[in-house]
């Protein structure tokens, strides 16, 4: 079972509710199956340096972030069955559509 966490961008809490995807398994299956993604949850994919949506019901925000936890970009509105990626990115923060307003490069992300 994944663990939940509270991710924070830059001294604002972004998702409440974050599951963290750090085995293959939980990274594989991220947010598959699921009808909606609910404001205050996410997924943290770690390592990870790009996604797709490939099977997915609903569009997402997706930040990616380098190993010492520094935005290196934000993809905002992504829909189903799209592909995703940022050079350096080491994990990539999965949001509610609309969630990663405010967030660009250059921030930094942080796990409690």
């Amino acid at each position: 079972m994944a663990k939940a966490v509270t991710v924070r961008v830059d001294d604002r809490v972004v998702c409440e509710r974050c599951l963290v995807a750090d085995r293959p398994l939980t990274r594989m299956r991220g947010l598959l199956g699921r009808t909606e993604l609910p404001r205050g949850e996410g997924i943290l994919l770690r390592p990870c340096g790009s996604i797709h949506t490939f099977f997915m019901r609903f569009p997402i925000d997706a930040v990616f972030v380098d190993r010492e936890g520094k935005v290196v970009g934000v993809e905002r509105e992504l829909k189903p069955w799209r592909t995703a990626r940022h050079r350096g990115a080491k994990a990539v923060l999965e949001l509610a559509a609309g969630a990663a307003a405010g967030i660009d490069a250059g921030a930094s992300l942080v796990t409690a």
